[in-house]
């Protein structure tokens, strides 16, 4: 059995979500912030590349902050709906019925089901 040490929530820079990659036009690594699309830091070791967009992050968030600017809310603590609406091809949305139809469900089950499978 093991056992879980409880933490604190982890800074709010560190809450965004990150991606380091490796840059073959740039010959370096790319680390970049979803909910700061504008963003990115480039640096020759993986990990100084996210130390460089995090601190960038936090540099930009005090701006935000002073000039008074709305921060963006990491994803991963937004709340969703559970309501996706999506716009397909007729052909689709009459194929996805009768397959549900066949399966005897309906049709947002089928469309749900489908989604995570």
């Amino acid at each position: 059995m093991s056992a879980r040490k409880a933490t604190a929530a982890p800074s709010p820079v560190a809450q965004y979500r990150y991606s380091v990659q490796w840059s073959p036009e740039d010959h370096e690594f790319v680390a970049t912030v979803l909910e700061f699309p504008s963003l990115s830091w480039l640096d020759e070791d993986q990990f100084e590349a996210l130390r460089g967009i995090e601190q960038l992050v936090s540099d930009v968030i005090d701006e935000m902050t002073q000039a008074g600017d709305p921060v963006p809310e990491p994803i991963a603590t937004q709340k969703f709906s559970g309501r996706l609406n999506l716009r397909v091809p007729p052909e689709l949305h009459r194929k996805l019925a009768i397959e549900a139809a066949n399966h005897g469900m309906p049709l947002n089950k089928y469309a749900t089901e489908r989604l995570t499978a």
